[in-house]
């Protein structure tokens, strides 16, 4: 016989919603009392009440990135906002003006930013989102933000507990190493 020939190491798995669903819900199902489930037409939080036993994170269709969006948000939201439907935000759909969409970009710097640590930690791109289509972006301020806040994550500020579990997890299925090195956030990934 030969020589034994060296093993390949194996394929990262490939990331997909069912199996982000099946990492959140491993990780937070049971201590949390909350699910993550796709196939919606629009993201929502909706807390547990008398006709639903969990919380439900409901993200839009299929997409990775939808559910670790809605993810980021719920690592974010406090106790008392997780008991309010979608956390007790406000939404304006398309067409908001630029005060709106400013306003708008201002609480997603940290949603965006623990996506972004969320991509990395999975292997699945990260793109960043204005999440409205009718205007153009009038300055680089938001992705600098986003940039800035991810480094801080890495660097010197603690990261939300529950994102720090679910990137854990993450990590962990995907074989991702060095999550927390500023050389996988770079302004011009943002642009």
């Amino acid at each position: 016989m030969g020589a034994k020939s060296a093993s390949s190491p194996p394929a990262a798995a490939i990331v997909t919603a069912s199996s982000v669903i099946e990492l959140f819900d491993a990780a937070f199902g049971d201590s949390e009392s909350t699910r993550l489930e796709g196939g919606h037409e629009e993201p929502l939080y909706q807390p547990k009440s008398a006709l639903q036993a969990h919380h439900c994170i409901c993200f839009r269709a299929d997409y990775v990135a939808s559910a670790l969006h809605e993810v980021a948000h719920w690592c974010l939201a406090g106790r008392r906002r997780r008991r309010l439907i979608d956390y007790g935000y406000w939404y304006e759909p398309e067409g908001r003006s630029a005060e709106q969409q400013l306003q708008f970009e201002q609480v997603e710097i940290k949603p965006q930013a623990l996506e972004w640590l969320f991509s990395t930690a999975c292997g699945h791109p990260f793109r960043l989102s204005r999440d409205n289509l009718s205007s153009l972006p009038s300055t680089d301020s938001f992705p600098k933000a986003v940039l800035n806040q991810t480094q801080r994550w890495c660097t010197i500020d603690a990261i939300p507990e529950r994102a720090g579990v679910f990137i854990e997890a993450l990590a962990h299925r995907y074989k991702t190493p060095n999550i927390f090195d500023l050389n996988n956030y770079i302004l011009t990934n943002l642009l």
